[in-house]
C-alpha cells in the first residue's frame, strides 16, 4: 500500500556519477520501496542553480522549481560531500535558495523530517560536516533524523555501482527508513487533525 508521501532528495556534486549522488539515489530507492514518491535534485540540477540573490529580479525557473518541490514534500534527504569540514557550495546554495519559502504557510523545512548523508575522505570531515548540516536543518526549522550517515568516500562503490560494504548500504537505508517513518507519522497526524 502506497504511503503517498513525497520524499525530496537534494545533493550531489557537479561531477557526473559522484559517490554523494549515488548514495542519495540509493536512499531514494529505499524510500520508493517503502511506498514513497520521490524527486531528485542532483548535482547537474544544483550546478544550474544561480547563486541565490534575493534581489528584485525574482527567482529563476530552477529556483522556483526547487522551492515548490520542498513546499510539497513530506520529507527531505540531503546528501553532501564533506569539504574542509563543512558542506559543499552547491548544496549550501540550494539551501540558501529555500529563503524563497520564508513567507509560505510552511517555510523552509518547517516540521519536516530531514535525513543526512555525508561522503568524505576522512572520519573528521564526515563528523564535522554532519554536525554543520544538522545545525542548518535546525535553523531551517526541520527535524534531523536521529541517524545520519557519514560515509568514507574512498572506494565506496564497486564497478557495477553497488556499495562495496553492507554497512554503508545499511547506513543509507537507515536514513531513508527514518525519514519515511517520520513522514508517515506526520502525514497520519495532519490527516487526523483535518478530519476533526
Amino acid at each position: 500500500m502506497s504511503s503517498g508521501v513525497l520524499i525530496v532528495g537534494i545533493g550531489g556534486t557537479p561531477r557526473s556519477g559522484s559517490s554523494t549522488e549515488r548514495a542519495l539515489v540509493h536512499a531514494l530507492s529505499v524510500a520508493e520501496g517503502a511506498g514513497a514518491r520521490t524527486r531528485l535534485f542532483g548535482g547537474e540540477f544544483l550546478e544550474r542553480l544561480p547563486h541565490f540573490n534575493p534581489g528584485p529580479a525574482g527567482p529563476s525557473t530552477e529556483q522556483a522549481e526547487l522551492a515548490k518541490a520542498v513546499c510539497q514534500a513530506d520529507g527531505i534527504i540531503l546528501a553532501t560531500p564533506g569539504y574542509h569540514g563543512s558542506l559543499s557550495g552547491v548544496v549550501k546554495n540550494a539551501l540558501d535558495t529555500l529563503e524563497l519559502t520564508r513567507d509560505d504557510a510552511r517555510p523552509y523545512f518547517h516540521g519536516l523530517p530531514v535525513g543526512i548523508i555525508i561522503t568524505a575522505d576522512g572520519a573528521q570531515a564526515g563528523g564535522t560536516t554532519l554536525m554543520a548540516v544538522r545545525g542548518i536543518i535546525h535553523a531551517m526549522r526541520g527535524w534531523p533524523t536521529p541517524y545520519g550517515a557519514a560515509l568514507n568516500a574512498a572506494r565506496l562503490f564497486d564497478e557495477a555501482g553497488a556499495f562495496r560494504e553492507a554497512r554503508d548500504a545499511g547506513q543509507v537505508a537507515t536514513v531513508a527508513d527514518q525519514v519515511m517513518e517520520f513522514a508517515q507519522m506526520r502525514r497520519a497526524q495532519t490527516g487526523a487533525k483535518a478530519s476533526v
